[in-house]
């Protein structure tokens, strides 16, 4: 169980600080919820407690570990596929995931399409969504602004 204060990853929403920890009943049953503060957009997240294991919810990465992120997104683009159907779900399998390295090659790849071809309306919100993922966490890691954030990831791809 974490504690107020811990910053955390919610894989479909971003990185952020637990605010409180809190008991909210809710269709008649009372659990306890994360109320999470992710800096990126400035939004709070209720998370229950009894479903971060099976939601993907972690500790934010170690600066090594957003090492490698970034250099991820430096990387050339990798293998996928031409179907923007096929890619979308296998995109959205591995923002789930919460893994940093896979977010980071999702943005790496669809910015580096998005620049050339112009996506879909549907890649365009992925792509917006796993950006604010990798900058939240960015944000925490480094302990930065949403710019500065912003400014790593366009740098390095």
């Amino acid at each position: 169980m974490y504690k107020t204060g811990d910053k955390i990853l919610y894989p479909m929403h971003g990185a952020g600080v637990i605010k409180t920890i809190d008991k909210r009943e809710i269709l008649g049953e009372v659990k306890e919820y994360y109320l999470l503060n992710v800096p990126c957009g400035d939004m709070e997240v209720m998370i229950p407690v009894d479903n971060c294991e099976d939601i993907g919810v972690r500790p934010i990465v170690s600066s090594k570990e957003l090492e490698e992120a970034i250099s991820v997104l430096r990387l050339e683009s990798s293998e996928m596929s031409g179907n923007w159907n096929k890619r979308y779900r296998d995109n959205m399998q591995k923002i789930k995931s919460g893994e940093i390295l896979s977010v980071a090659e999702i943005v790496r790849n669809l910015t580096r399409i998005n620049r050339e071809n112009k996506l879909s309306a549907g890649e365009k919100k992925m792509l917006s969504n796993a950006r604010k993922i990798l900058q939240s966490e960015i944000m925490l890691v480094l302990d930065i602004g949403e710019e500065e954030a912003s400014e790593i990831i366009e740098n390095a791809i």
